[in-house]
């Protein structure tokens, strides 16, 4: 999967990495395994803090483009190529060009039935590590149905369905 990741990011980052000067050529594949990582990164960090509302806002709310998992892979990004030696302001220019259409595409790839390069299985068993803390099946159903889960007669929140998972 994360090599179906950095194939999306070097479908679409020719021009801002791969024929940027500001990119030195021998650092254009560390760039672009960078921006993959970030994307990666970010989504492990709202799984492990708990923070899934923006998660599941991303890849449910139809703006993933715009969400705290773009802007937050984009910080990360920004960070890791000035930490390459590029230029700060340059680094968030590149990020902020391809980190969100990057998501977007991860998103719509993870979400379409027809695509099997992505599915939503694979990013969450990739991110959750292996020391068992989510339930695939029950991760996977935040992002498709609404349940009783407590038998009380209400659809719980997201965060009231994943809060055993933490525990």
């Amino acid at each position: 999967m994360l090599d179906n990741l950095n194939q999306l990011v070097k479908e679409n980052v020719q021009e801002a990495i791969v024929n940027n000067s500001a990119v030195p050529n021998e650092q254009n594949e560390a760039a672009i395994s960078a921006a993959s990582g970030s994307i990666m990164d970010t989504i492990k960090q709202h799984l492990s803090s708990g923070d899934l509302s923006n998660l599941v806002d991303a890849f449910k709310g139809g703006n993933a483009e715009g969400s705290s998992v773009a802007q937050d892979a984009t910080a990360s990004f920004t960070d890791k190529l000035a930490g390459m030696g590029i230029n700060l302001d340059t680094a968030k220019g590149i990020a902020a060009s391809v980190i969100p259409v990057i998501v977007g595409k991860f998103v719509n790839k993870t979400n379409d039935p027809n695509d099997s390069s992505f599915n939503i299985h694979d990013v969450i068993s990739k991110v959750s590590g292996p020391d068992g803390k989510f339930d695939l099946s029950d991760v996977t159903r935040i992002f498709t149905e609404k349940t009783d889960a407590n038998g009380d007669g209400k659809d719980d929140s997201v965060i009231d369905k994943l809060k055993g998972l933490f525990s």
